[in-house]
Order: structure tokens, then C-alpha cells, then sequence
């Protein structure tokens, strides 16, 4: 997904970190794990850049439509 629609999934008071200042923007890749982490993509590689709690499942397929293969 694009920061821009993690940004709609998660909520101010769940992160523990500004996703800015992590170098998420606008347009950046970035994927939630089955553990709830979010890791960002990099030129040669994902790094994980936080957390999220509670139902991110549910709140991440109803927003994308996306599902873990």
C-alpha cells in the first residue's frame, strides 16, 4: 500500500513514531505484516519502522481490499 492510505488505517495515538520522520511520504511503498509490523521498502530492502496494535487486520483489508497470501 501507499503511506497515504497507511495513514487512513492507523491513528495518531497508535503510533509511537512520526511515519514522516521514518521517510514515509505520500507516495512511499510500505507493507503491514501478520504481526502487525510496518516496514517500509528500501532500495534493497524492508525495514521494519514500527507497530500497529488492536484489529489492524480487519481495518487494513477494509480500506485495500488486500489479504496475506
Amino acid at each position: 500500500m501507499t503511506g497515504d492510505t497507511l495513514e487512513e488505517i492507523v491513528s495518531d495515538d497508535e503510533l509511537h513514531m512520526d511515519l514522516q520522520s521514518a521517510g514515509v511520504e505520500a507516495s512511499t511503498i510500505v507493507r503491514v505484516n501478520q504481526h502487525g509490523d510496518i516496514e517500509i521498502r528500501r532500495p534493497h530492502k524492508w525495514d521494519v519502522i514500527g507497530g500497529l496494535l488492536g484489529n489492524f487486520e480487519e481495518r487494513i483489508k477494509k480500506t485495500t481490499g488486500y489479504d496475506w497470501a
